[in-house]
């Protein structure tokens, strides 16, 4: 049996490297918005408070509802923490490689 290995989990999920990619940024910044909320033992209604959202949207990401964040709803929620975003832009790797590859076969 051939075992493909990935890059990560988003690779493996998605077919579109678009959306891998997309799945990726959107996943670290719901982390680390998370983890902000925890280390700073704020309840959802006091994150609601800073981030100003509706503590049903803290829910929905403290669950994980990844489909239910943009990167810019995100990127917002970070910087209202007081959290630093940067981005790296670099070549992609083989898992992109391969995507693209099936998607000319197909």
């Amino acid at each position: 049996m051939n075992r493909k290995r990935f890059a990560s989990v988003w690779d493996a999920i998605e077919d579109d490297a678009v959306e891998a990619e997309n799945m990726k940024l959107r996943s670290r910044l719901m982390i680390a918005v998370r983890d902000y909320i925890e280390r700073k033992s704020l309840s959802q209604a006091q994150a609601a408070k800073l981030f100003g959202v509706t503590q049903p949207r803290i829910s929905d990401l403290v669950r994980g509802k990844i489909d239910l964040f943009s990167i810019d709803m995100l990127v917002n929620m970070a910087s209202a923490a007081g959290l630093h975003v940067e981005m790296k832009i670099a070549r992609g790797g083989a898992g992109t490689r391969a995507r693209a590859a099936r998607r000319r076969a197909s």
